[in-house]
């Protein structure tokens, strides 16, 4: 039954949801279009605010590019082809293979959500090639609801590092909110959970017929690993062979990374930059020579293609966003209606809107951080549990969204209509489950 009910999303999907690029373009228009309607100051405005807010995702465009490259070398040398092998071989059937990749998914997506982006469709792979029948696309979406899941109970999540730091932008409404509060509460910390127990059990029950399944049919062991070596015995040969100069970047590296554990501790020191640098210093133990290191680089930079085409673009609707007015629009729309009862989950639905346009927490929460908070004071609403609403809205869309899901259809190759109509299957299920759980659980634990 459910796959029948999953394959009605993926019918749709295969003829409407075009090229990730070509959605990304749609959007744009859309965003235009309904700028125009709310927006009297005419279609040059939002061009302009289009124009800015293409070049304000360029540094995000690189990182996210750079991240892509750095962890799929590593992710194709030996020592950690080995290490992931290992760990798909916990699996021994179908059932649990989903077990090791959604504990594997939300644990890594706690630690560092790029971290989980990347290394989570790599274990998908592996856990393909050792149990068969495994629905490929299936686990591909699986594996990044739980990247997105780990971000709604994750100290380090943007508005939850933000909310408990001295001086933030809404000091002056709400205070300083630290972590043991806003992330750790009963009312999320019971949504965490329910939802990935929930998204569990769909992923277990939810069985295509045995000439249905779309199994992983690359070669994971092909490309980085393979890169053959200088042998030339010259002075220029022998230093592109050279293990002393990959291991002195690779000290100097692991002694920055040990000096920021202990001076700030291992979770504080978990940026997206710290990330990326982790894997590029592992890769500098990785591969034991300068060719072989670039020859890694050179393979696996065509996986950031999307990457570093599209994330721009949604940058540009953004910018369109904020200068026609469309987000405050959209946020006063849905966060003024409704009692206080209701009100979390219209603070849920109305960040799970906004946040297909606006595909940036920390972004989002600046347009439409004050106006819930004003709402949710005037109506007596439950400060943290608002803030839990609108984390979990603006993480929810990003199944439908696929600004996220670019990189790990990247490492797979696979095009985006093969994942979204089982990543939108999954979103009904959470949607209902969180809107339900946001208008019961605070009754329960509030006075």
């Amino acid at each position: 039954m459910l796959w029948s009910l999953s394959k009605r999303f993926q019918f749709a999907a295969d003829r409407i949801i075009p090229e990730s690029f070509v959605f990304c373009i749609i959007l744009t228009l859309i965003a235009f279009a309904l700028g125009l309607a709310v927006h009297g100051g005419g279609p040059l405005v939002l061009i302009d605010g289009w124009y800015k807010g293409l070049w304000s995702m360029i540094a995000f465009a690189f990182q996210m590019s750079f991240m892509v490259v750095t962890c799929a070398a590593a992710a194709k040398a030996p020592t950690v082809a080995r290490g992931l092998a290992a760990v798909a071989r916990m699996a021994k059937t179908p059932a649990m293979a989903y077990v090791v990749l959604l504990v594997f998914g939300v644990a890594s997506s706690l630690i560092n959500w790029a971290f989980s982006t990347i290394l989570t469709p790599i274990l998908a792979m592996y856990l393909s090639r050792n149990v068969k029948g495994l629905h490929f696309p299936f686990m591909i979406a699986a594996g990044y609801s739980m990247m997105i899941l780990g971000q709604t109970w994750c100290p380090s999540a943007s508005i939850y590092a933000l909310s408990a730091s001295p001086g933030h932008f809404l000091a002056g409404k709400i205070g300083v909110i630290t972590q043991d509060v806003s992330v750790y509460n009963p009312v999320n910390t019971i949504l965490f959970f329910g939802t990935f127990f929930l998204i569990l059990l769909l992923c277990i029950f939810t069985r295509p017929p045995q000439d249905e399944v779309i199994e992983y049919q690359g070669d994971i062991t092909s490309g980085a690993s393979d890169v053959e070596e200088d042998k030339e015995q010259t002075i220029a040969g022998f230093m592109n062979r050279s293990r002393a100069l990959m291991w002195i970047i690779g000290l100097t590296g692991l002694i920055l990374i040990v000096r920021s554990f202990l001076q700030k501790g291992i979770l504080p020191s978990l940026n997206f930059n710290f990330v990326i640098f982790m894997f590029l210093t592992l890769n500098c133990f990785l591969y034991s020579s300068p060719s072989k290191f670039l020859g890694a680089y050179r393979d696996s930079m065509r996986s950031a293609t999307d990457v570093m085409i599209q994330f721009p673009f949604y940058g540009g609707i953004m910018g369109m966003m904020t200068a026609s007015g469309l987000d405050k629009a959209i946020s006063n729309m849905l966060a003024t209606v409704g009692s206080a009862d209701s009100f979390y989950t219209l603070s849920f639905l109305s960040a799970a809107l906004l946040n297909l346009f606006i595909p940036s927490q920390g972004g989002q929460w600046i347009v439409q951080g004050g106006i819930l908070t004003d709402a949710a004071q005037q109506l007596g609403a439950h400060i943290p549990y608002v803030m839990n609403a609108f984390v979990a809205g603006d993480e929810v869309t990003n199944l439908l969204q696929p600004l996220y899901l670019i990189p790990a259809l990247a490492l797979v190759g696979m095009k985006l209509k093969e994942a979204w109509g089982i990543c939108a299957f999954l979103c009904v299920f959470w949607l209902g489950f969180m809107s339900i759980g946001f208008y019961v659980l605070p009754k329960i634990f509030l006075p």
